[in-house]
């Protein structure tokens, strides 16, 4: 079982090297943001923003607001230091424990979801998050068989594995409409509609 300290210890020491070491596809962020339904006047809920990676990409589509959060206090640092924008506000805690004080149209999980001890109860928490129509994105930017490979080694301690999309889809369809599953060479993603 993931130990939520493990996980803190583990991104508080990457914080300082994530950007530089970050790998990324911006046509494949563009078409899960698409998929994930981020457009312009959208309010949208960042979980696990690391160092913010996501938020440019947000705000390029002229969101009305970026709530992103993180349990690692060095990354939310990291994010509250590059985004001063007003409508963007940066947390440190854990998404599933949090009382925010708004609902969202779009709440994204990006590159993290194998890091959330219970796949269920984050799911279940996320979809109560949304408001009516809204939509929650689980995505990665690489597959499945990837994002396995890349967690085997120094991650392995904070990190469950990345269920199939399938049995991903299913825990949505408890809570939420689901209205897109892949999960390919290319990507790895689960949307589901309020």
């Amino acid at each position: 079982m993931i130990q939520t300290r493990d996980v803190i210890e583990f991104f508080d020491r990457l914080a300082p090297g994530w950007d530089a070491e970050m790998v990324r596809s911006d046509r494949i962020i563009a078409s899960i943001l698409d998929r994930a339904g981020v457009s312009a006047g959208k309010d949208v809920l960042d979980v696990a923003t690391g160092t913010g990676v996501l938020i440019p990409d947000y705000l390029a589509r002229n969101v009305a607001s970026v709530t992103a959060i993180d349990i690692s206090p060095k990354m939310a640092e990291i994010a509250r230091s590059k985004f001063p924008q007003e409508q963007v506000t940066v947390l440190c805690g854990d998404a599933e424990e949090t009382d925010f004080d708004r609902r969202f149209d779009c709440v994204v999980v990006y590159n993290a979801f194998p890091h959330f001890p219970e796949p269920e109860r984050l799911i279940r928490r996320l979809a109560s998050l949304l408001k009516p129509g809204g939509t929650l994105t689980v995505a990665h930017g690489m597959s499945r068989e990837k994002i396995d490979a890349h967690h085997h080694g120094a991650a392995s301690h904070v990190s469950n594995g990345l269920m199939s999309a399938e049995d991903l889809a299913a825990i949505f369809a408890r809570y939420l409409t689901v209205t897109e599953q892949i999960s390919d060479e290319r990507m790895y993603l689960v949307v589901g509609k309020a």
